[in-house]
């Protein structure tokens, strides 16, 4: 299961039916979790910690440090959780001391080929980064938000969950749940009705993010405006995730 030309340290912890291919480089303070397929030509460092049954092909660099200039050297970390797909020459860096040392990506996600995921961010589950895709250091991505390919994320902007990002668009301004952004800069479109509709929200919640979504960028309203209009739209979950993501933004949210 692991080709002799592998390269391992001897303190990295390997877990049951891993497959480790040629040339590949797995450094100390690394865990693979169970059922993990590691491509030729990878390169994990650490500390790193992957879950199970992730697949990483090859010539994708994980776990490596961070270029920020203020990365001195100081032992942070990469956390992976389980299921995901890591496909040709992605980067992922560790983070900084600065933040949480700590980047965070979870569960049944797909970064295609070339995408890079800077240090200190969260990556939830369930989502897809396109090719050549890009996010900038403390970055935060919401379950289920789709980043098209060429697109790029600023540092400390956050995507709220099933928003989707259209291609080579360049955000730097936070996106609430379920809406989506396309240009450069990036500007609102609409909301995400067949990433909703997949993911079996009923049509009645469907059409009531859409009326919170009008709400939000076609009366003129102010946001704290907005904000109390939409809570008075009721508690459903579409309604609540909008509040949430709205709520927890810091760098303002594309208008």
């Amino acid at each position: 299961m692991i080709h002799p030309s592998a390269i391992i340290d001897s303190s990295a912890v390997i877990g049951k039916n891993v497959t480790v291919g040629p040339w590949t480089t797995i450094g100390p303070d690394v865990s693979i979790g169970d059922g993990c397929h590691i491509s030729s030509h990878v390169v994990i460092k650490g500390p790193s910690v992957l879950g199970k049954n992730n697949r990483i092909y090859q010539f994708s660099t994980v776990g490596e440090d961070t270029p920020d200039l203020k990365y001195k050297g100081e032992p942070t970390r990469l956390v992976i959780g389980d299921n995901n797909t890591i496909r040709e020459g992605v980067t992922i860096h560790r983070g900084t001391i600065q933040d949480k040392s700590e980047t965070r990506i979870g569960d049944n996600n797909l970064l295609m080929a070339y995408a890079h995921v800077g240090h200190d961010c969260i990556v939830g589950s369930n989502i897809v980064m396109g090719n050549n895709s890009a996010i900038a250091g403390h970055v935060e991505l919401g379950d289920w938000a789709i980043i098209s390919g060429y697109s790029l994320i600023h540092q400390f902007v956050s995507l709220g969950p099933h928003s989707f990002i259209g291609p080579a668009a360049f955000v730097y301004h936070d996106v609430p749940a379920y809406v989506t952004a396309f240009g450069s800069p990036a500007e609102p479109r609409t909301i995400n009705r067949e990433g909703l509709k997949r993911r079996d929200f009923s049509i009645e919640q469907i059409a009531l993010a859409n009326k919170a979504y009008k709400v939000l960028y076609r009366r003129g309203l102010q946001l704290d405006e907005a904000l109390k209009l939409i809570a008075e739209l009721g508690d459903d979950v579409v309604i609540t995730m909008l509040l949430q993501s709205l709520e927890r933004s810091t760098r303002g949210i594309i208008r």
